[in-house]
């Protein structure tokens, strides 16, 4: 391992969480630019002021810095993300080419794939049409409901989000279908368990008619962007539900208005839109039987995942000191 003078943290910790990583490394600095102390309140990490000086020291960053002040600073040996997302560290300029990336994949499905369930279990049983009933003090009965009971769910990006989803409306009584862009090598039983099947992107044209539910959970990348349009939209079961909770440009929001509109869909839950924040007077806000939050899945919302995300970080600081393979490696 090269020497490790300097670790920036940019991930809020407790005194004793700062304690362990610091014993990993006791001859390092650690720069704790996140808080230290009480974490339990934090729904995301605070903003803050941390000069390109400071980032160019580190060799070594727990936590997502902007990937603006890195500069491919030639010091940083490696930066592990505490986010799953991190398609903008790879971009051409951001860092050097030696510099190792981890992500936080596996912190954060417990805490996204129970939100997206709760939104799609909300539109199925009409709760956001109750919720404006009780606001206009109006006992009205807004007619028919969906179950999951016996649904077939589609979902897109069967890594560990969706699994922790498939696994919960499996619970449920619904049957599964994972999507992924490689099938896995090996499967496990967690995966028999949530998923009757699980398949390649090269099948969603068969797959896409016989879904109820549609959930999305896909990373950004050139063959996702856009691929919910038109001709996705129009080739699903009329009367299914779409959820995203993976990235805002997955989907063409003028196509999935329309389709809400004609009534194709029977309710969309995003939780992801494209710009973000999303205009105040962008149409989508009005479309019918939708769904919107701020991108609040993931981030620090469940305290767990935040506990999830140091201890990977702490863990792969142990692994680092010793030479062996760390977790989560995205580039390197």
């Amino acid at each position: 391992m090269p020497s490790v003078d300097n670790v920036l943290v940019k991930i809020p910790v407790t005194e004793k969480q700062a304690a362990a990583m610091m014993a990993t490394m006791p001859s390092a600095t650690f720069d704790f630019a996140a808080p230290v102390g009480d974490t339990s309140r934090l729904p995301r990490t605070p903003k803050l002021d941390i000069s390109r000086e400071r980032v160019s020291q580190a060799d070594v960053i727990l936590g997502n810095v902007a990937p603006a002040l890195i500069e491919a600073s030639p010091r940083l040996q490696w930066i592990q993300l505490g986010s799953a997302g991190y398609e903008a560290y790879l971009a051409p300029g951001v860092l050097a080419p030696s510099t190792i990336v981890t992500n936080g994949t596996g912190a954060y499905g417990p805490a996204v794939a129970e939100h997206s369930f709760a939104m799609l279990l909300s539109l199925m049983k009409r709760l956001p049409a109750y919720r404006d009933d009780q606001r206009a003090h109006a006992w009205s009965d807004e007619g028919m409901v969906s179950t999951l009971a016996g649904a077939r769910v589609l979902v897109l990006g069967a890594g560990d989000i969706g699994l922790c989803f498939a696994r919960l409306c499996t619970a449920v009584g619904a049957s599964c279908v994972g999507v992924r862009r490689h099938l896995p090598s090996m499967s496990t039983p967690e995966y028999e368990q949530a998923f009757s099947r699980v398949t390649t992107m090269d099948e969603l044209v068969h797959m896409l008619p016989k879904a109820d539910v549609v959930a999305c959970f896909l990373p950004s990348s050139a063959e996702t962007q856009g691929l919910v349009a038109d001709a996705f939209l129009g080739s699903m079961k009329t009367g299914a539900y779409l959820v995203n909770a993976g990235r805002g440009d997955l989907i063409d929001q003028d196509a999935l208005r329309r389709a809400l509109e004609d009534g194709k869909l029977a309710g969309a839950a995003l939780d992801v839109a494209t710009p973000e924040p999303l205009p105040a007077d962008d149409p989508l806000w009005d479309a019918p039987n939708l769904l919107i939050t701020p991108h609040v899945a993931g981030f620090w919302h469940l305290h767990a995942t935040l506990e999830r995300v140091v201890a990977l970080a702490t863990e792969n600081l142990r692994r680092y000191v010793r030479g062996e393979q760390l977790k989560n490696i995205v580039r390197g």
